[in-house]
């Protein structure tokens, strides 16, 4: 049985890729701070959601130290780990940052993933297939300005990807990839952004009004498929764009 664990499933891509396994008939562990009522309503049977802010790293650990993820993937065959929850912000040069919103991105951004990576690596035997990956962004290996703190942050889980590669663990792959421009709430959250804050505002800005976003759900189709595929982990840090 193939089991996946979602973080930030209740919106955006999040939400595409668990209604992209669900229809797959893989159960889905959502965790999100919000449960996502449609895809509960729609897969009772398959989908489990818990309420969590993967920022509060007291609140992760409290939640692993339950037993309840190992208690979950206990008859799992092949383990997935969709480390897409993350945030934007906060946006703007290294003197405007709020410095509670810097911690809260860290927390959330490289914090939850590599303590999740962690769990799901330890907790289920050696003969179980893990395949986890990271969303990373272009912003990872292209520094932009007004993005310090984004582009740090999925910089981070690209080498973490590299250094589990180097690892070798039998059994676990990962990879950070990039996924390209997704139609959601965080390029909703980019165009609002104060343009002296964020150099390339106009550019995200055409590119919403030309139609060179890609949608969530073509773009979960294609994760899934490449995390679901022989060759997923060849490569550590990966473009979605440009795997086959």
């Amino acid at each position: 049985m193939i089991k996946a664990i979602v973080t930030g499933h209740s919106r955006g891509l999040g939400a595409a890729i668990t209604n992209e396994l669900l229809a797959r008939d893989i159960a889905v562990l959502g965790l999100a701070r919000r449960p996502h009522p449609d895809l509960a309503a729609a897969y009772p049977q398959t989908l489990r959601e818990v309420a969590i802010d993967l920022a509060d790293a007291a609140a992760l650990a409290h939640w692993l130290d339950s037993g309840a993820l190992r208690a979950w993937l206990a008859d799992a065959g092949t383990v997935l780990l969709v480390n897409n929850a993350g945030t934007i912000g906060p946006v703007g040069a290294l003197s405007v940052q709020d410095t509670a919103g810097i911690a809260r991105a860290v927390a959330l951004n490289v914090g939850a993933p590599l303590v999740l990576a962690a769990a799901v690596a330890a907790g289920v035997p050696a003969t179980v297939e893990r395949r986890i990956v990271h969303l990373s962004s272009g912003a990872a290996r292209r520094a932009i300005a007004g993005w310090s703190v984004y582009c740090a942050t999925k910089a981070a889980l690209d080498h973490h990807a590299r250094t589990v590669a180097e690892d070798a663990v039998p059994g676990l792959r990962i990879c950070s990839l990039a996924p390209g421009v997704i139609d959601t709430d965080m390029q909703t959250e980019v165009r609002g952004s104060a343009p002296e804050n964020f150099p390339l505002h106009a550019q995200f800005v055409e590119m919403k009004r030309s139609g060179a976003l890609a949608s969530p759900a073509d773009c979960a189709r294609r994760l899934v498929d490449y995390l679901l595929a022989a060759n997923f982990g060849r490569e550590p840090v990966a473009d979605l764009r440009e795997v086959g």
